[in-house]
């Protein structure tokens, strides 16, 4: 069995969410989020046709970015994911099965949780981070209390609800990762309205966290 993968070193820990994007738009939009200067790009299952996105974006950006598929599910879709060269599987929830797949074929995991018991399940079987969602039903202080009860050095990520407005919050809390979603893409975005707020979102995480400080 692959060992689980771990979260990896990111400049920024920022996941930028495409619920909804095409495979045809999907290049010219990851490239003004990775010009911005994003390494990680989610590409939700329930969008049209994801995994062609994901492939395709996997084949441009791979050696640049953390690519992979949200709102996974199913346990075979983690394989599909890794056959069209995405690396970062990342659900709503805390699925087993799904979490030990993805594992198994060494992704990057980050499912979602929301209570301690979710949060220790997830870490005993390997999730490189963990997702908390809705971040914003929590808010700092929430993720503070449950943070206290995982292991030292656990990466937890706010996802829900969060912009790029909440990053001071977050970082006097001590947290630095995070997943935006429509905050910073809603379908038929053109590239240059997401790189407008790519940058404005980079600018605001740099001002919260020290550039490229990690």
């Amino acid at each position: 069995m692959t060992a689980p993968a771990p979260w990896p070193r990111l400049r920024r820990d920022l996941v930028a969410i495409l619920r909804g994007i095409r495979p045809d738009e999907v290049e010219a939009v990851a490239a003004a989020l990775v010009a911005a200067g994003f390494e990680a790009i989610e590409v939700p299952l329930n969008s049209p046709e994801p995994f062609r996105s994901i492939e395709r974006l996997a084949r441009r950006f791979g050696a640049e970015a953390l690519v992979g598929a949200g709102t996974l599910l199913d346990p075979e879709d983690a394989g599909r994911l890794r056959d069209a060269g995405g690396r970062l599987m990342v659900s709503p929830n805390l699925d087993e099965a799904v979490l030990r797949r993805a594992a198994a074929l060494g992704l990057v995991t980050l499912p979602g949780v929301f209570t301690a018991t979710e949060a220790l399940a997830a870490v005993r079987i390997g999730a490189s981070a963990l997702k908390v969602f809705p971040a914003s039903v929590l808010g700092p202080a929430g993720l503070a209390a449950l943070r206290a009860v995982l292991p030292e050095g656990t990466v937890m990520g706010a996802v829900g609800g969060v912009s790029e407005a909440d990053f001071p919050a977050y970082a006097a809390a001590g947290f630095r990762c995070f997943g935006l979603g429509s905050s910073l893409y809603a379908p038929g975005d053109p590239p240059e309205t997401v790189a407008a707020k790519a940058h404005a979102v980079i600018a605001a995480y740099d001002a919260a966290f020290g550039e490229a400080s990690r």
